[in-house]
């Protein structure tokens, strides 16, 4: 199926969707903040060898560098601006709005979330962006 990497610093949040998206035969990758994805994603240090994601899960709260943060910094990056993001925040409007003319966000999702819809909504944003 996909890799998916989910970028969140609450653990329980990051175990639930690894329960929930590996069920479906995902690869989860994990990241606590901004600058760990970053790392991951071989962007600082740059390591164009990195395998890069099929969808990011994001959260925008987070310590060192927070949600909106790395969303700017992957846009910057041929590499990795074509890559979805789903946002996965506790934040509301606000916060929302900053995310709303980011080309590569496919969907924005509100803790608390339910599991099924979270679910179907990775399935659609993965499904639409396979070649036709």
């Amino acid at each position: 199926m996909a890799t998916i990497l989910v970028v969140d610093d609450e653990p329980e949040i990051v175990t639930l969707l690894r329960f929930v998206l590996e069920r479906d035969g995902h690869k989860i990758l994990e990241a606590g903040n901004g600058q760990v994805a970053l790392e991951r994603l071989g962007v600082e240090p740059p390591t164009l060898d990195s395998g890069l994601p099929d969808l990011i899960v994001l959260d925008i709260m987070m310590p060192v560098m927070d949600g909106y943060e790395l969303n700017n910094r992957l846009q910057k990056e041929n590499r990795t601006k074509a890559i979805p993001i789903l946002v996965l925040t506790a934040k509301g409007q606000k916060m929302r709005d900053l995310f709303e003319m980011a080309p590569n966000v496919a969907a924005y999702v509100q803790k608390p979330f339910d599991p099924k819809m979270l679910r179907e909504l990775i399935t659609g944003i993965l499904t639409s962006k396979k070649p036709a």
